[in-house]
């Protein structure tokens, strides 16, 4: 894991998310007005068919709240197919000479989106039909986000993301009449496992483009903020007006707490069994970690009627929950899982290779180097299999080749400047 100097907290729990809104509320962080315009009249391209390219930025209220609006038109031919709104995308972030992650971003988003459509309605790439978003405020959306983001620094950032609400009820666009969130918003939620929830409204509230950003721009994803002390809020507006919910995203910029170990959100899963063999536990934990798990440990225990039984506990990734719940009750029988979502205290943890020479055997060893948000070193511990090997191969003990590792492995992190 990589320690961050900034958090970015992106907020769509009660509007969701659309590109003009994330677009707006990066503007409404500072990101440089005139750099995102440019870089949008850019697309004011013979070769792309776009003509006449509007750029208007302005403050609404949406229900008493006061947030940024950016709207974008041209004139022209400006429907494109997939493979075209491609080619847009990557050559305008290519010419404005944005860094490696901002066009890798912006080719990420492009990319997810014109698949989702293509899979959606059986095309290949080139001949996928955007409809609404093969218009122009999807590429200037991707490539305005893009340069507002690299001017904020967001690219050197940890972001953050809620659970996005989709909406619900019905609308009606150039495929005809659909229930939110549409087939193309709820095809990228589903490309990369990203949570979603229905409501507050009765109302489409995830666009495609606004899904394809967030899916591409999230590191990870929390109902809850994060700890950070929060330093900017931005505030984006969408185009309709709500009676019930203010159509914002909010998007806040904070630096996280002094804190020498780093967090994560993790689950962990618990079950009781004292009705299966120990075969079928030992190869239950086998099962759990191939499929994902991060750990597996049995606590031997005592159920009713004083019958010796185990708990096989998991922790695991939280969007992993689902699945290796299934796998626990699927391989031992269990009638039920309980699953607790936590926070966790972390160090960072690097691998590094080593290699020694013992009696002319010549053996790399890898070692795990773990260190906190300092830089500090907690513990350096050599890998087992590697150390099994070098034993076997010289006859020498597992502990003193363990001992020869690390201090090998000190030795080369002294020379480092």
């Amino acid at each position: 894991m990589t320690e961050f100097s900034t958090v970015v907290m992106i907020d769509c729990q009660v509007a969701g998310v659309s590109g003009d809104m994330i677009l707006g509320a990066l503007l409404d962080l500072g990101a440089d007005v005139n750099k995102v315009t440019s870089a949008i009249k850019s697309l004011e391209n013979a070769d792309y068919g776009y003509k006449n390219v509007v750029v208007d930025i302005k403050q609404v209220m949406r229900k008493e709240f006061r947030a940024t609006k950016v709207d974008v038109t041209s004139e022209g031919k400006s429907r494109k197919d997939g493979k075209q709104l491609i080619e847009i995308v990557e050559k305008t972030a290519e010419n404005l000479n944005l860094s490696a992650k901002a066009k890798q971003y912006a080719s990420n988003v492009i990319h997810t989106l014109v698949d989702a459509e293509a899979k959606l309605h059986g095309h290949h790439l080139a001949d996928a039909h955007l409809h609404e978003v093969g218009l122009v405020d999807t590429a200037a959306e991707i490539i305005g986000s893009a340069v507002a983001m690299e001017d904020l620094g967001f690219f050197n950032a940890k972001i953050v993301a809620t659970p996005v609400s989709v909406g619900g009820g019905l609308f009606q666009f150039s495929h005809g009449t659909v229930s939110s969130p549409s087939p193309a918003a709820l095809s990228i939620f589903q490309s990369k496992n990203f949570p979603i929830k229905g409501g507050p409204v009765k109302s489409e509230l995830a666009t495609p483009t606004g899904a394809a950003i967030i899916v591409n721009l999230a590191d990870e994803v929390s109902r809850f903020y994060p700890e950070m002390a929060p330093v900017k809020v931005g505030y984006g507006a969408g185009g309709k007006e709500f009676s019930e919910i203010p159509n914002v995203l909010r998007i806040t910029i904070g630096k996280p707490l002094e804190n020498c170990l780093m967090k994560d959100q993790i689950a962990v899963l618990e079950t009781n069994v004292d009705d299966v063999s120990g075969e079928i536990v030992g190869h239950t934990v086998d099962r759990l970690l191939a499929e994902g798990a991060k750990d597996v440990s049995i606590i031997p225990m005592y159920t009713k009627k004083n019958r010796p039984g185990q708990i096989i506990k998991v922790i695991a990734d939280q969007k992993d929950t689902q699945h290796l719940s299934n796998v626990l009750i699927n391989e031992t029988g269990t009638l039920g899982v309980r699953v607790y979502l936590c926070e966790r205290h972390i160090v960072t943890r690097e691998l590094y290779s080593v290699d020694l020479l013992i009696d002319d055997v010549k053996e790399t060893v890898k070692v795990k180097v773990s260190k906190n948000s300092n830089g500090e070193t907690i513990r350096i511990k050599p890998e087992y299999d590697d150390l099994k090997r070098l034993a076997e191969k010289t006859n020498k003990p597992l502990r003193e080749l363990s001992e020869l590792a690390i201090s090998k492995a000190k030795e080369i992190f002294s020379q480092k400047p």
